[in-house]
């Protein structure tokens, strides 16, 4: 109500106000009653008769005009000019038609209380995809991509065989992938400190060569036991070489001692992120020179971690490609951690330490066996036996020496372990080459053995002139190499004029081998072929 409208209500109300409390006049016979003093009161609602309770004019007042108090016309700037001088508005409401229905709105759109609670975030898998990318970036000026070349054993066992040659980097091992992310990946302040080593192992190699590389200051603790050529090469890299202690775990005592002391990072191979997406690139170079690719086979001798971020990266590439690991039988690690549904920490069996010198009873931590559980479709184990033949077959067909870590993934596949890859493109990942000379001679000596290529026997001979060159005739008709020959008296009487000679032979493959055994056992009945 503007303020003209509240002016002309309040002297309206004290003009009735005055008629009300004034003397009443007396009423004469024949008059009618004044409408005034029947009209004395607001009347609001179905004053009228036979009016509508629902419907019902609304009336202030009475109809009675009364004398005008304001011109109308002055009224008009207020903008009210309704109700001036007694004038009644009516206001009424009609309904057309039947009652109508009442639709109601749809009340508003409430949200569940669940909706409003802390839903915790998927956690962040350990080892990403973008992780091993950007590691490849980081890497790419310090280490070479190694070829992936098609094997010419491939015919032999049915299969498109390609060799990812990772024993090619500089240090003779795909640990240079890791070594080399992780150390990038240090700080400055860290980097300038520098690091420390305390084990003859590839890792350590890879260590004292890329530290060297990014101007890293490098310290490699030795045992006395270590030899001296291993002690050359770490010196060759340009690592700072102390000897110290017996044993590997004097020299460790001392390393972590050292590396407390004077602020030295001391490391270890661990399931450190960054080394493990360092050795992911493998898998990335491996999808990208190799098409239509079905299996990878992967050796998972040392810390496991070239398994599982390899397995990371191909499965995020391609998840139907097959992953299959590869681990020694005399150290079966990862299958028994995949029964017992965790990593295994104390085996009962220890790992031949000259042949898998990287093997360890800690060497699965939680996280790589988890990705070795989420990725890896097959593990299998392969003997020694089997790995020593491998090594053999890389030096005749490949022109390459390996390691027996090297030669697991090729092992497993002509040892018949891998028969749903016949017909298929197959990826094998050859690790390492850092075998010592000597170890590498007896390696090779013990595979003509079980390769059927060396054989042994002792045969009695007469000590009549002639009888040692015809027995150097039938050898060289057969054209085998004769290795060793010894010639031993009979001290039994019964031998009288007779001696053992022992010889030990050397054929081209198992065939020939079988056709020498059958020649010599219908010239010479006593004959005994000797295990070596």
């Amino acid at each position: 109500m503007n303020f003209a409208a509240q002016f002309f209500y309040s002297s309206y109300l004290s003009e009735r106000l005055e008629r009300l409390y004034s003397p009443r006049p007396a009423l004469k016979d024949g008059d009618e009653k004044d409408p005034f003093w029947q009209r004395d009161e607001l009347v609001l609602g179905p004053s009228q008769p036979g009016g509508s309770d629902k419907c019902g004019h609304v009336t202030n007042g009475n109809a009675v005009r009364g004398t005008t108090l304001i011109e109308p016309e002055r009224l008009k700037d207020f903008g009210e000019e309704e109700l001036v001088n007694g004038d009644v508005k009516v206001y009424s409401t009609k309904v057309v038609g039947g009652p109508t229905e009442i639709v109601l709105k749809e009340p508003p759109k409430t949200r569940r209380m669940s909706e409003f609670r802390h839903n915790p975030r998927p956690l962040v898998p350990f080892l990403r995809f973008e992780e091993i990318s950007a590691a490849a970036f980081r890497i790419q000026a310090g280490i070479q991509k190694t070829p992936c070349t098609y094997s010419r054993l491939s015919k032999q066992y049915g299969m498109e065989i390609y060799l990812k040659k990772e024993h090619l980097h500089y240090t003779g091992s795909v640990k240079e992938r890791g070594v080399r992310h992780m150390l990038s990946s240090l700080t400055q302040v860290q980097q300038r400190k520098g690091v420390i080593v305390a084990t003859d192992c590839n890792f350590s190699m890879a260590v004292a060569h890329h530290a060297v590389e990014l101007n890293i200051p490098v310290f490699v603790i030795m045992p006395s036991c270590c030899s001296s050529p291993r002690l050359r090469i770490y010196r060759d890299y340009g690592a700072m070489v102390i000897s110290y202690g017996s044993t590997g775990h004097d020299s460790q005592n001392h390393a972590r001692h050292l590396a407390s002391e004077n602020g030295y990072l001391y490391l270890e191979e661990e399931e450190n992120e960054a080394y493990l997406a360092g050795l992911g690139t493998v898998g990335m170079e491996i999808y990208e020179q190799v098409s239509k690719l079905d299996a990878v086979v992967i050796p998972a001798a040392g810390q496991y971690g070239l398994l599982a971020a390899t397995a990371a990266a191909i499965k995020h590439l391609n998840s139907r490609i097959l992953v299959i690991g590869i681990e020694p039988e005399g150290f079966p690690l990862l299958q028994q951690s995949l029964k017992s549904n965790g990593p295994i920490k104390n085996m009962n069996s220890n790992p031949n330490k000259k042949l898998y010198g990287d093997l360890m009873e800690n060497s699965l931590g939680d996280n790589t066996f988890q990705l070795a559980k989420k990725l890896v479709d097959k593990v299998v184990s392969v003997s020694e036996e089997n790995s020593l033949v491998a090594m053999l077959r890389f030096q005749e067909f490949e022109r390459s020496t390996v390691d027996t870590e090297g030669a697991m993934g090729l092992a497993a596949i002509l040892a018949g372990k891998l028969p749903e890859l016949k017909g298929k493109r197959v990826a094998v990942v050859v690790t390492s080459a850092n075998m010592e000379l000597e170890l590498m001679r007896q390696c090779v000596d013990r595979a003509l053995v079980l390769d059927d290529r060396v054989s042994k026997f002792s045969v009695q001979l007469g000590e009549y002139p002639g009888d040692m060159a015809k027995l150097l005739d039938v050898l060289s008709r057969e054209e085998v190499r004769l290795l060793d020959v010894c010639q031993r008296r009979q001290s039994d009487k019964s031998d009288l004029f007779k001696a053992k000679v022992e010889c030990v032979v050397e054929t081209r493959d198992k065939t020939q081998s079988i056709q020498l055994r059958k020649v010599l056992s219908e010239r010479y009945p006593s004959i005994c072929w000797l295990d070596r």
